[in-house]
């Protein structure tokens, strides 16, 4: 009998894919885009180096706090309001960014900005879920990579060549831009998917009681837990490859760039690898290879950091085949965790966005307040938080044996 992943898989529907990618691309926008001025905008502001610093973690912050609003929100009104919401928000924040006289000011600002940009990642989510079964997510969660993965590699040199041209400032201009772009299409070309079952569900319990639900899902937790492990390490990765490569590696910060666009192409390429595999094997066949697969690059990279064996070249090519492995969890993750209850999608996808940026931001900081110059605390890092990804996927999420058999 043939299995239902050998089915060829429907058209893609690229307007979609395009739409949801660029409403997904709000935090890595708004965050890669800028650092590039971060020296800047300290001068600029007469503010400290730790000021500047703080702008980057109010963004984590807000995005982090901003996802449980609107998942709840979605479930209960429908994804379209409350998506238009938030790109609202996030325009009328990065003019302020634009507009700030003082760091308080920018601090304040961009917390704001988090706030209505994470409502993007969260309502694309459940959109998706809305329409399509557990592999398709997975695949097309893979598939908006293409879209969502250029603005790492582009935003740091578009704001570096904005920076130069216009000044810092300018840089939250575009982003303001870019907000009322994403804002008309949605308007204008956005449909609503969210079922009258879900919004009867979200009628029926408040957040906190659909919160407690999803919390006593086991299924669920493990998705969660081993979405957040694997994406801490790119977060660990962010945090630490400034000091690592141009501190003690010597890279240019011109040819840095170049190192960070690499690895971003190396997870764009990832996801789309798992899109292929997924015509064959289901989601939770290829998380239970890559989990393992993940972890044993997590060991070589630990021992070639800690040993000083390969040198730069070592770290550098584990560091690549490690972040690429992004590719084949994060999407899997997210749609497992998506199907263990479709009624609710807009929460569960809040707690999936919030867990990555909590789990990350405690990687980055652990990894910062480590820092002594050599790979090494950001090697072990990774391991630990791989092998907890792993550990959480195979021990709370992944059907055991005999029930896959029965």
């Amino acid at each position: 009998m043939p299995r239902d992943t050998d089915i060829r898989p429907a058209p893609t529907p690229w307007g979609l894919v395009v739409m949801l990618g660029a409403m997904t691309a709000f935090a890595p926008m708004a965050i890669d885009m800028y650092l590039p001025s971060l020296p800047a905008i300290a001068e600029g502001l007469s503010a400290t180096g730790g000021q500047a610093q703080a702008t980057v973690a109010a963004f984590f912050a807000g995005m982090a706090i901003g996802q449980f609003l609107y998942g709840p929100a979605s479930d209960r009104w429908g994804r379209r309001g409350p998506l238009l919401v938030g790109v609202v928000v996030f325009t009328i924040a990065s003019v302020a960014c634009a507009l700030a006289t003082s760091p308080e000011m920018l601090i304040g600002a961009r917390f704001v900005q988090a706030l209505g940009g994470c409502a993007g990642g969260v309502v694309a989510r459940a959109i998706i879920r809305d329409q399509f079964d557990h592999t398709e997510t997975a695949r097309m969660l893979s598939l908006m990579m293409l879209i969502m993965g250029v603005a790492p590699i582009l935003a740091p040199l578009l704001g570096g060549l904005i920076l130069t041209l216009a000044g810092w400032r300018a840089n939250f201009w575009v982003l303001a831009g870019f907000g009322v772009a994403v804002g008309a299409a949605v308007l204008l070309r956005l449909k609503e998917t969210r079922s009258e079952a879900t919004a009867a569900q979200a009628r029926s319990e408040n957040p906190l009681q659909a919160y407690a639900a999803l919390f006593r899902q086991r299924r669920l937790l493990g998705y969660l837990l081993a979405g957040a492990l694997n994406g801490a390490t790119l977060f660990t990765y962010i945090s630490a490859s400034p000091g690592l490569l141009i501190g003690t590696y010597g890279i240019s910060p011109q040819n840095f760039g170049w190192v960070f666009g690499l690895n971003a192409v190396g997870i764009i390429g990832s996801n789309q690898v798992n899109r292929f595999l997924l015509r064959r094997r289901t989601p939770d066949e290829v998380l239970a290879v890559a989990s393992l697969v993940c972890v044993g690059l997590g060991v070589l990279l630990a021992i070639v950091a800690v040993t000083g064996a390969g040198g730069m070249l070592g770290v550098l090519v584990l560091l690549f085949a490690l972040l690429a492995s992004y590719g084949f969890m994060q999407g899997n993750t997210t749609a497992g965790a998506l199907s263990v209850d479709p009624l609710r999608a807009g929460s569960v996808s809040a707690l999936s966005g919030a867990a990555s940026f909590g789990a990350g931001a405690v990687a980055a900081s652990i990894s910062a307040a480590l820092h002594d110059g050599s790979a090494r605390p950001m090697a072990l890092i990774m391991l630990v938080a791989m092998a907890g990804s792993a550990a959480a996927l195979h021990g709370l999420a992944l059907p055991r044996k005999a029930t896959a058999t029965a």
